[in-house]
């Protein structure tokens, strides 16, 4: 079914918006896949918040003409899916990770960054953890140094704190005793 001109120009504004607010463009060729395979991935992209379309290879030209995903225009040829997506590592990760259980999705390459990437640039970019791990990961880093710092103090503590409490309540038992009596003989004599 073709697209008349405002449709194709509704479908150019629509992914110039979603290039606009993206950082990756991952491109896969999907012949012999599916519908089923591809209601799949779609939904495995849209959980990880990546915009995934099957476009015409002129209007994908269109949408991207001046921006930093231009450099990726000559491989945009032959049947296409796109995925555009705002975490750096989102799209190149969905399409890889779908690739890997059917082999009839092709990564054919991509763009980040201005520059071109090809099919082994976006398993390289898949294969960087998420924002969230990431996160994660500099988040226990932060937090190693002070959970050292901690058990080399309770180490220490417990070093010069475990002999003393021994010897200290054997020292303080007979220091205790004496007192007691002189107590009442001081109460003897004052009253006397």
């Amino acid at each position: 079914m073709s697209l008349n001109r405002n449709e194709k120009a509704a479908v150019v504004t629509d992914v110039a918006a979603q290039v606009a607010r993206s950082q990756t463009l991952a491109l896969a060729e999907y012949r012999g896949l599916t519908v089923e395979h591809l209601n799949n991935l779609r939904r495995q992209a849209r959980d990880k918040g990546v915009y995934l379309h099957v476009l015409k290879n002129t209007l994908a030209r269109r949408a991207v003409a001046g921006t930093p995903f231009e450099v990726a225009s000559e491989s945009m040829v032959g049947p296409l899916i796109y995925g555009f997506s705002e975490d750096a590592v989102a799209a190149a990760k969905v399409l890889s990770d779908f690739a890997k259980g059917n082999d009839k999705l092709v990564v054919k390459g991509g763009a980040y960054a201005g520059r071109i990437l090809s099919a082994d640039g976006v398993k390289s970019l898949a294969a960087i953890p998420s924002k969230e791990v990431l996160l994660a990961q500099l988040l226990g880093l932060m937090q190693s140094p002070v959970s050292r710092m901690a058990r080399v103090l309770a180490a220490i503590a417990e070093k010069r704190g475990g002999p003393a409490p021994d010897e200290a309540p054997a020292a303080e038992s007979p220091a205790a005793e004496p007192q007691a009596p002189e107590a009442p003989a001081a109460e003897a004599a004052s009253a006397a």
